[in-house]
């Protein structure tokens, strides 16, 4: 049976030790579905939403990737890394919806799967912000881990 990697045998909390783990190179792709009432959708013009704070999907993009390089910093037990390349891409699907992919890269010991879900998190977190003067109605739906690979287990969902 797993146990939780981020207890110690006294059921503290302690960072996990990957210093005799291999270097690999590793990967991992994240997204997050976001639900734009109509009222924001009529402000969708050439795959982009123009607010006065400014371009909505490229503003998410790039907090999507500066968080992703922050995860260190806003997840106590994560390891810092040093990421190889964060990229963050933003579409609609056949329902409207927003559909945001992180997909983070680092050569090292240990995942980067909480910096491909943070960075997706983020970027839905700013479509919300820069939208919701016009309605509170955003719902983000869902954010999930979509594959890793590099480490012990491979993930990849179906």
């Amino acid at each position: 049976m797993p146990e939780f990697t981020h207890l110690d045998a006294t059921g503290n909390p302690t960072m996990v030790d990957v210093g005799n783990k291999p270097i690999t190179r590793r990967k991992a792709l994240a997204q997050a579905v976001v639900q734009l009432p109509e009222v924001i959708l009529a402000h969708l013009t050439e795959g982009e939403i123009k607010v006065p704070k400014g371009a909505v999907f490229q503003t998410a993009i790039l907090a999507g990737i500066q968080a992703a390089k922050k995860t260190g910093d806003l997840i106590p037990l994560c390891h810092p890394l040093g990421l190889d390349n964060c990229q963050v891409k933003i579409s609609l699907d056949a329902q409207k919806r927003v559909l945001i992919e992180c997909e983070a890269t680092f050569t090292g010991k240990t995942g980067v799967e909480m910096e491909a879900l943070t960075g997706a998190s983020i970027a839905a977190l700013t479509i919300y912000d820069m939208c919701k003067a016009f309605s509170p109605e955003i719902v983000i739906q869902e954010i999930r881990l979509l594959e890793k690979t590099g480490g012990k287990k491979d993930f990849k969902r179906v």
